[in-house]
């Protein structure tokens, strides 16, 4: 979430955690969920790593902060933007990603995020294919095929989804 407020902060100038909490819900919420509480934690994380500062104001008779990313923030975001995808959410990184790529120069350094994301998804994809292959030699009992029916069923979706995200992304980049 952090590199996802240094994003927004990116886009749209100095923003208040109200107006961040807005971002969310006017585009960012089709990838990744904030609550006021999430997002405060996330911004003091960023103000202990030095990512972000704050200008203090009093509006209406209202203390309020407004956030603005450091050079270190900056730096933070593109390293994180251009880096490898880690962690299990794949799916929630790839988009935040996308999401976000229009703030790289140039044509050249899009296309090598998205080889990234193609890249880390067609892994994933080979993974669950052997897990596919793995599961349909094993000789079950009866009465766990039915079981196994649903849950062979669950990994059929998360190969489909799978590879609709691998055409999805290497489509946008063979566009550039």
């Amino acid at each position: 979430m952090a590199n996802v407020i240094l994003g927004l902060l990116l886009l749209a100038g100095p923003q208040t955690i109200y107006a961040l909490n807005k971002h969310f819900e006017a585009g960012v919420s089709l990838f990744d969920r904030a609550s006021l509480g999430s997002l405060r934690g996330a911004l003091n994380g960023l103000l202990e790593r030095g990512e972000v500062e704050f200008t203090a104001s009093v509006e209406n008779g209202r203390s309020k902060k407004t956030y603005t990313p450091t050079p270190a923030g900056t730096a933070a975001f593109f390293t994180w933007l251009t880096g490898p995808l880690t962690g299990s959410d794949l799916e929630t990184q790839a988009l935040a990603r996308c999401f976000f790529l229009g703030l790289l120069p140039d044509d050249g350094a899009r296309r090598a995020v998205l080889d990234i994301i193609v890249t880390r998804i067609e892994a994933d994809e080979a993974e669950l294919l052997a897990a596919t292959s793995h599961l349909d030699a094993l000789d079950l009992p009866p009465e766990h095929q039915g079981i196994f029916r649903y849950q062979r069923a669950t990994l059929e979706y998360g190969l489909a989804a799978h590879r609709v995200g691998a055409e999805h992304f290497a489509r946008l980049r063979d566009a550039l």
